[in-house]
């Protein structure tokens, strides 16, 4: 009778089990204030990305990819939720940690890591005891900072304290799980324990599913780096590389570290089991010289509502499922909550306020148009198709003061065609007043949420 049982058990356990080889290992890439422009894929003639640049290849690069927010936190809060972070009402997401995207994801059985920048949980006194910590958020593994590698900084953040900054000027703590590994960190060898403990990821979780045959256990790894926000540091090896300066060596040091977890996937055999994407929190900030990027050919930088802004790289590359090409439809960071549970079998969490991540597995798997055809760029700026409006702009944060500039206020709303005039140079708005009245009806519905 015990081939019996087995067998009734194997017949009870067999979809769950083909349902796990199905799911596809996620890995996340996701970098600090890089441009649009940053990339040789993206246009940089000075820049090397060759890995990048076979990333995009390999896949698709989307040329209106948005992030969530303009700067950090509202970018993260975005991507983790789903939700719009001008949009979240009363109800932060503090007050669920369990409805964010690695909770969601760890429900439909995935093993995940996250290495990098957090920054959902501020800058607490003790973030190793944060309800809000990495740990308690969904994932199983965390080596990282709390936020950015600036803060705490010197007390006189000058440009001159950038050109001469050493790797420990900046004194942040490295934090494995909720242990402080390192204070204060040597920045330049960030990037390096990142991609390091990446592949180790990858390696030993091809190796646990070698042992156990076909029960492959998924995995998602979130790998947060936190360059090339300003202080950027590269690693020795890498530093004098590069022809575009200090910022490029930087940027080589990322194109280096997405190779190297490509070989790992490729390596273990997981070419075909992996969708791999790469992003970027918001645009450059140009602003700090040669410690910060390009948004090129795009109008403004990080901190602004131009397109600059929160236009930003977006690659997708998944071997047999997605087809190699460009796709110039809309979409945004916080639309891969609802495309990974669409591939993961996951639930949304859709009750939420400001939840409006739209599912990308269309266009990712079968080259249709793109859900999303409309952005609300904080609660000052619109677009729908190629037109965008804006109702206020303003200048990037002063990088020394790190306080915002006075907004500029335009009644009526600027008006551009993005598709014609990508730099948004030349205001329409009097040539189609119509056009301007129709796109801020419907910023107002969707900032009231009375609008799907």
């Amino acid at each position: 009778m015990q081939w019996f049982r087995t067998f009734i058990l194997s017949l009870v356990l067999l979809p769950s089990l083909l349902m796990a080889q199905e799911k596809p290992n996620i890995i996340l890439i996701f970098v600090d204030d890089m441009g649009y422009g940053d990339l040789a894929c993206y246009g940089n003639s000075k820049t090397k990305t060759p890995n990048i640049d076979r990333l995009a290849a390999e896949g698709q690069r989307w040329t209106s990819f948005y992030s969530s927010g303009s700067s950090c936190v509202p970018s993260r809060t975005g991507l983790m939720s789903g939700r719009h972070p001008n949009l979240l009402a009363d109800q932060p997401l503090r007050n669920d940690p369990t409805a964010l995207m690695p909770m969601m994801l760890k429900r439909q059985g995935y093993a995940t890591g996250m290495l990098g920048k957090w920054h959902l949980a501020g800058y607490p006194k003790d973030f190793t005891t944060t309800p809000m910590h990495p740990l308690d958020c969904g994932f199983d593994e965390h080596l990282g900072t709390p936020g950015s590698n600036d803060a705490p900084g010197p007390p006189l953040q000058t440009r001159e304290a950038f050109d001469n900054a050493t790797p420990h000027t900046w004194k942040i703590p490295l934090i494995r799980g909720r242990e402080i590994v390192e204070f204060p960190a040597n920045q330049e060898l960030l990037t390096k324990r990142y991609t390091e403990e990446a592949v180790s990821f990858i390696n030993r979780h091809a190796a646990a599913a070698s042992e156990n045959g076909t029960t492959r256990v998924p995995f998602f790894l979130y790998l947060a780096h936190n360059m090339p926000h300003a202080p950027v540091f590269a690693s020795p090896s890498f530093q004098g590389r590069s022809a575009g300066g200090r910022f490029g060596d930087v940027v080589e040091e990322i194109d280096w570290s997405v190779g190297e977890v490509m070989k790992a996937v490729l390596d273990n055999g997981l070419d075909e089991q992996t969708l791999i994407v790469f992003t970027s929190d918001n645009g450059p900030w140009t602003v700090f010289g040669p410690h910060g990027g390009t948004a090129l050919p795009l109008r403004g930088e990080k901190a602004t509502t131009w397109e600059g802004g929160l236009r930003v790289p977006g690659i997708f590359r998944w071997p047999g499922k997605i087809s190699p090409g460009i796709v110039d439809g809309m979409a945004a960071n916080l639309d891969l909550y609802a495309t990974f549970a669409a591939l993961t079998g996951g639930v949304v969490p859709q009750e939420k306020p400001g939840y409006m991540s739209q599912d990308l597995t269309s266009t990712l798997l079968k080259g249709e148009p793109s859900p999303r055809s409309w952005w609300l760029y904080h609660d000052s700026a619109f677009r729908q198709g190629k037109y965008k409006i804006h109702t206020q702009t303003h200048l990037p944060t002063d990088p020394v003061a790190r306080k915002r500039t006075p907004k500029t206020t335009h009644d009526p709303p600027l008006l551009y065609d993005l598709e014609a005039d990508i730099s948004e140079q030349t205001d329409i708005a009097s040539q189609h007043p119509e056009v301007v009245a129709e796109l801020l009806d419907l910023m107002h519905a969707h900032l009231r949420g009375q609008t799907d």
